[in-house]
This record gives structure tokens, sequence and C-alpha cells, in this order.
């Protein structure tokens, strides 16, 4: 039953690396800061939830640590992304290659109605 557990770690490791490897690339090579946050967020959460989870096949008296981990990781690693990418907009960091950028037609739209508030007497 050991050498099962172990294999499963192993083949883990293996997941975990190639996940982990992946979003390194994913950094080193995409065009702009809005998909490298994507490589980060999504590929390298899963590369650590793997790399966590063969930690808790390895050392059992790990696993609630390794679970408690894997959970906070899936939860916070696309919202830190996303609070990334919005105040990357916000700082004018323009999207490369993009077709539409459905944030700026919201962000002229919120404009004029507030002008259009602010322009009225009381």
């Amino acid at each position: 039953m050991e050498i099962i557990g172990q294999t499963l770690a192993l083949v883990l490791v293996g997941i975990g690396t190639f996940f982990s490897i992946l979003g390194v690339l994913g950094l080193m090579r995409l065009p702009d800061v809005y998909t490298r946050l994507h490589a980060a967020g999504k590929v390298g959460v899963f590369g650590a939830v793997f790399l966590a989870g063969a930690t808790a096949l390895i050392i059992p008296s790990l696993f609630g640590k390794a679970v408690i981990l894997m959970v906070l990781l899936v939860i916070a690693g696309p919202v830190v992304s996303h609070a990334l990418a919005s105040a990357a907009y916000r700082m004018g960091i323009a999207v490369k290659r993009a077709i539409r950028d459905d944030l700026a037609d919201e962000r002229k739209r919120r404009l004029t109605v507030k002008d259009s508030t602010t322009n009225h007497p009381v």
C-alpha cells in the first residue's frame, strides 16, 4: 500500500512540476501583464496544489494542513490575479493585441452619466 502512495505522490510531483514550468514559461513568453497574470494565476496555482497534494501523500501527518493550503490557493489565486489586473488597467497599462476593450466602453459610459448628472442645476 505504501508503494501505491509513493507512486501517486511521484505522479503528482511530476504534474505539479509540469504546471509550474508552464507558469514560468508563460510569465517569460507572454506579451503583456494581463496574459502573464493569467499564466501565473491559473497554471501556477494548480502546480502548487499538485505539489501540496504530493506532500500530503508522502507525509500523512501534514494532510490536514495541505488540504487547507490547497483550498486557500484555489480561492485566493484567481482573486489576487483579478485584483492585480484591475490595478494594472486603472494605472493605464495597455492591453496588447486586444480585439475589443469592454472596460473602456464601460468607463466612457460611466463618465458621461457622471458628467450629465453634475451639470444639471439642483
